[in-house]
């Protein structure tokens, strides 16, 4: 077999195990809700963002950013369920949000967002309780990665930052301010 001839047959190898391997597709679609818009995109196996802005084209944007590598495909009947489970919880967060998710992120990221996903509606947690749970010997360390994972948080609501108490909110202030009084109501 001749030099062409091996390379050929490479490329080909290489082309159909590129065929063969999956896909990362998102599908996507922004609703509307008490809070403005928010889009919501999901895989195969769950919801892996819940973004909230007031600008549908802001919304897409983000997500490109965030999924870089993923094929995003609108398509509202693939996530109409999604978007109506998150208005309602917005209206009334006594009744809870159940979504299959599928969080993406470091492992110490999932870790700190389990860790919150477990604040029950109506109450809050200060950054430094969150970094003592996850290590009691450097909670000062430990608060900054709870900080930082806050930030990175793609699935609004469902995991709810909204519940960690410091000066900012990645959705921002007033829609902090506003799901905290609803659940602090229910």
């Amino acid at each position: 077999m001749n030099i062409l001839t091996r390379e050929a047959t490479r490329r080909l190898s290489s082309a159909s195990e590129t065929a063969g391997t999956a896909t990362d597709v998102l599908f996507h679609a922004v609703g509307e809700c008490a809070l403005g818009k928010v889009l919501v995109a999901r895989s195969a196996k769950g919801v892996c963002a819940v973004l909230l802005d007031h600008d549908a084209t802001e919304l897409e944007a983000d997500l490109v950013k965030r999924f870089p590598k993923a094929t995003l495909v609108s398509n509202e009947a693939m996530v109409r369920n999604d978007l109506a489970k998150i208005a309602r919880f917005v209206d009334t967060p006594s009744e809870g949000l159940d979504l299959a998710l599928d969080m993406r992120g470091t492992p110490l990221q999932r870790r700190v967002w389990q860790i919150i996903r477990s604040i029950p509606t109506g109450q809050t947690r200060s950054y430094m309780q969150l970094a003592r749970l996850i290590n009691c010997a450097y909670p000062l360390v430990s608060a900054r990665v709870v900080a930082n994972a806050c930030a990175a948080n793609p699935i609004a609501l469902a995991i709810p930052c909204h519940r960690v108490m410091l000066a900012g909110y990645r959705w921002g202030l007033m829609r902090k301010r506003e799901l905290l009084e609803k659940e602090a109501a229910a």
